[in-house]
């Protein structure tokens, strides 16, 4: 039998992890420029183990959009609805600054182009397509400016026959760029968000085919014939093909992937109740896991740009190891959100980084070892550290290790904040949770923020360093299908709801055939998004597996209420309810690898590698440095102390306690 790669690309190094003979085996990269090389050179140094299949977690997407780097995209849609893109909401967070820039809209005006047709409110044809008008503007796109195009008519999620014909006719008149739709992106109403999101997909397409038609070549002339899995923002993994066609869902790629990771890690160590932390060298995700449910949010704003797709709820802050360390007009101490990524990295590194960073703080600390550094990189040096954070130090006038503890504690507060958004801000008690803390620099900050927060346990996975390509290879292949009907729940018909839900399915089968997965592990998970009238927010209810009736309408309808009032306080049991979307998601169930078991029977001091001084915030202390693979099962000691792993550092603070369970986790009790 084969391995299964996982692949995670994040700003600053490359994971690869797989399972070989009962045991997790990693390999940490830096991240190259163009990142399908790294992917392909580290795949070269895998064992010669026939690989099965391969996963990948990418921010191709995320980093075109950052940057500006998308193809030149026009957007076609009824005439009189040009400005959508740009008139947006009129919720205006700015109202009051009077020097206020909004980001251009991804598709400049000029190529916003116009034909006259109409749908009304009911699907019903108003104006027919001027099919004339389409051939006109097909010459002016064939010019070989535009590069991807996006189509959005309005009221097109009731009836897209318009939209369909549009992209008839443009291969017809020879436009060969690819063409996206909004009745295929995102069914739903609510024009600005349906066309931003279709928008972003068709302005991200070409750069992410691009992208994975180099890596399959790549893969092909390597002669690895393993399936391409990549993974969405969902949390769910798709074939390359659905993934190119839905680039914008690939944006929180990363991120979804390490959340997967921490809810297996979390529920195999016996916790449902999750807050995790992936710190790596550009920024910290957090996000929320109640009862072993991962919180997902139908819509949010990447680059000050609305996307509405399912996405897990990540809440991403500039805090990273290579956040860089600055001193603001008043002299207040910074960090981030700007980091010296890969290249040139941390002062440290030795690659023409000056600037201090959260990397070079640890490293002046004791934290780190000089000699033994991550990711395959040349020793640290302690003296360009010095001279980077030494610049801070003279500016505040403060000892070299009190400036560095400060800065852990500025680019801590950042994340304490970040928490805080998706827990204390929601109503959730951090006390209850145990917060996972994983990426390369997670765990050296994950007992402080637990202090911090009051929250009493710590878990940092055996992997924590490459959690998120963990996660990759546990997560099932997920497609999520919906339309908007937007009317009263009582006058709707179960045979029409039943209609829909079905032709959901039979598009589900075939994507799910074409992936490779077979019928039994295939499964479908119907629902509806409802409100009250005249709400602008809906509550998304799971639906049965089965046709519907008028009872499970009625009862629909007596759960709206109750979870209503369960999370806002009040229900209107006589106020009507409205459908708003039906929902589908489909499932194809993945074999994901067994996590292995550490063997017990060891002891502390085979796993001692040293003692060294390290710096706590009240001063040296003499600390035990420990081997992490080297830490049998079982094993339990106090702080303070250091755990060094191939892909992460451990920090276990005085007044805090480790023990390493079955998994080889070390679990934290601060």
């Amino acid at each position: 039998m084969g391995i299964i790669v996982g692949v995670d690309i994040g700003g600053t190094f490359t994971d690869f992890v797989w399972v070989e003979d009962g045991g997790l085996r990693v390999l940490k990269l830096p991240t190259t420029p163009a990142q399908e090389k790294g992917f392909l050179a580290g795949l070269e140094r895998l064992p010669g183990a026939e690989i099965e299949r391969i996963v990948h977690g990418t921010t191709v997407a995320t980093n075109a959009l950052l940057e500006g780097k998308w193809a030149r995209t026009a957007l076609i849609t009824t005439a009189g609805f040009r400005d959508v893109l740009e008139i947006g909401r009129q919720n205006r967070p700015s109202l009051y600054d009077l020097f206020c820039e909004r980001p251009a809209p991804i598709v400049p005006r000029k190529w916003r182009l116009e034909v006259p047709e109409r749908v009304d409110a009911h699907g019903q044809v108003v104006r027919p397509l001027d099919e004339g008008a389409v051939k006109r503007l097909a010459r002016v796109i064939a010019g070989g400016e535009v590069e991807s195009m996006a189509v959005v008519f309005l009221f097109s999620f009731l009836n897209p026959a318009h939209e369909r014909r549009v992209r008839e006719i443009l291969r017809e008149e020879g436009v060969e760029v690819p063409i996206t739709l909004s009745c295929e992106v995102l069914p739903e109403f609510r024009e600005y968000e349906r066309t931003s999101t279709t928008v972003l997909t068709a302005a991200l397409r070409p750069v992410v085919e691009g992208y994975l038609f180099r890596l399959s070549e790549g893969l092909a002339s390597r002669g690895i014939a393993a399936p391409l899995l990549v993974m969405q923002s969902s949390g769910g993994v798709a074939g390359t093909e659905e993934a190119a066609r839905m680039a914008a869902a690939l944006l929180l790629s990363g991120p979804a992937g390490g959340v997967i990771g921490a809810r297996r890690v979390g529920l195999a160590a016996g916790f449902a109740d999750l807050i995790t932390l992936d710190m790596g060298g550009t920024s910290a995700d957090v996000s929320l896991i109640r009862d072993g449910e991962i919180t997902l949010t139908p819509e949010r704003e990447i680059a000050v740009r609305p996307i509405r797709l399912p996405t897990v709820d990540v809440h991403t802050v500039g805090a990273g190891g290579g956040s860089i360390a600055w001193l603001e007009p008043g002299g207040g101490l910074r960090v981030g959100p700007r980091s010296a990524r890969a290249v040139p990295g941390p002062a440290c590194y030795g690659r023409g980084g000056t600037e201090p960073t959260v990397t070079d703080a640890h490293l002046l600390l004791g934290h780190l070892p000089g000699d033994r550094p991550l990711g395959g990189l040349p020793p640290l040096s302690s003296e360009l550290a010095g001279r980077a954070v030494g610049e801070i130090a003279r500016a505040l006038s403060l000892p070299l290790e009190v400036a560095a503890w400060g800065i852990l504690e500025v680019v801590e507060a950042t994340m304490e904040r970040a928490i805080r958004v998706i827990s204390v801000e929601r109503g959730h008690d951090p006390r209850g949770f145990t917060l996972v803390a994983f990426g390369g620099a997670g765990p050296l900050h994950g007992a402080n923020l637990a202090r911090r927060l009051g929250i009493p346990r710590v878990l940092v996975p055996t992997c924590a360093g490459v959690l998120s390509a963990l996660g990759l290879i546990s997560a099932d292949l997920r497609h999520t299908f919906v339309r908007s009907l937007v009317a009263p729940l009582e006058e709707l018909s179960p045979d029409r709801m039943n209609e829909i839900l079905d032709s959901f399915r039979q598009e589900a089968e075939k994507i799910l055939a074409a992936e490779g997965v077979p019928e039994g592990a295939r499964s479908y998970r119907p629902a509806a998004d409802l409100r009250y009238r005249g709400q602008a927010y809906e509550i998304t209810l799971p639906l049965p597996d089965r046709p519907l009736t008028e009872e499970d309408l009625r009862e629909l309808a007596e759960r709206f209420h109750r979870e209503h009032e369960r999370r806002y306080g009040y229900a209107v049991p006589g106020e009507p309810v409205e459908l708003v979307n039906l929902r589908l998601l489909a499932v194809g169930e993945t074999e994901a690898p067994e996590l292995p078991v550490v063997p017990g029977g060891g002891s502390l001091e085979g796993a001692l590698i040293e003692r060294r001084r390290v710096y706590f915030g009240d001063g040296w202390v003499e600390a035990p440095i420990y081997a992490r693979e080297r830490l049998p099962a079982g094993a339990e000691f106090p702080g303070p102390a250091v755990i060094e792993g191939v892909e992460s550092t451990c920090l276990v603070p005085p007044g805090s306690r480790a023990h390493v369970d079955a998994y080889g986790d070390l679990i934290l009790e601060v």
